[in-house]
């Protein structure tokens, strides 16, 4: 499942500053279907103050004046409540439990989040598939609607979106950044007739073992190089100072 695949649906919601924050929420992590379910009366002008440059979510979102409507092309629909008890699911997963389970269910899932005041009530929960709830301490469990959808939208992210390397991120080296390196700072090595004997392969093997266990980043693995090229550029000036 790719998170294209991810519907947000908000049943009754009943403020406009929530709905414009889950707007941002959405976009912030690369969501673009958001479906309302009867809302009340929501102020448009509000709603774009809050979803800052994200009230393009707000334009093309979809209305339903039932749930069962607004999931009719979902293969999952999945609650978010934190309440347990009779006529109610018997099993609740996390945010993080849900999405190591969607990573690899086919079809379109929604994730359905309920009024503010009251959230899902007994018959919209019975009616979704699956129920997920967010840990929080037991004395105040409560979350705000905006707050929970960020919560959920960037825990499938990081599960179901792709990974992009920002400035600063740590992107430990692939297998072929680490072939690259091991044979830059052996190959360093022989310049200075470190081979004489047999051997290479066997540290070849050492270095790419360290260096993955090391988590090297491609910053990293640069410095690595250039100093291995530069103790070997100078070892070879020491030994013939015409070089």
């Amino acid at each position: 499942m790719l998170l294209h695949d991810m519907v947000i649906i908000l049943s009754r919601p009943q403020e406009a500053g929530n709905v414009g924050a889950v707007c941002r929420a959405m976009k912030n992590m690369g969501f673009s279907q958001l479906r309302i379910v009867s809302p009340g009366r929501l102020d448009p002008a509000v709603i774009h103050t809050r979803a800052v440059h994200a009230g393009e979510l707000w334009e093309t979102a979809q209305f339903f004046t039932a749930l069962p409507h607004a999931a009719t092309d979902c293969s999952l629909v999945v609650g978010i409540t934190r309440r347990r008890g009779q006529r109610r699911k018997s099993v609740s997963l996390s945010p993080e439990a849900l999405g190591e389970y969607l990573r690899d269910q086919p079809g379109k899932t929604a994730l359905v989040f309920g009024n503010e005041r009251t959230g899902l009530d007994a018959e919209e929960l019975a009616f979704c598939n699956l129920a997920s709830h967010i840990p929080a301490d037991a004395a105040f469990p409560s979350l705000n609607l905006s707050h929970a959808v960020q919560i959920y939208a960037y825990t499938l992210f990081r599960t179901l979106g792709p990974v992009t390397a920002v400035e600063g991120m740590w992107v430990p080296l692939d297998q072929a950044g680490l072939e690259r390196v091991v044979r830059s700072v052996t190959d360093s090595l022989e310049s200075l007739g470190f081979y004489k004997q047999p051997g290479r392969e066997e540290q070849e093997r050492f270095f790419r073992d360290v260096f993955a266990r090391a988590g090297l980043s491609i910053r990293e693995a640069d410095y690595m190089r250039n100093l291995f090229s530069k103790a070997a550029h100078l070892g070879k000036k020491r030994n013939d100072p015409k070089a």
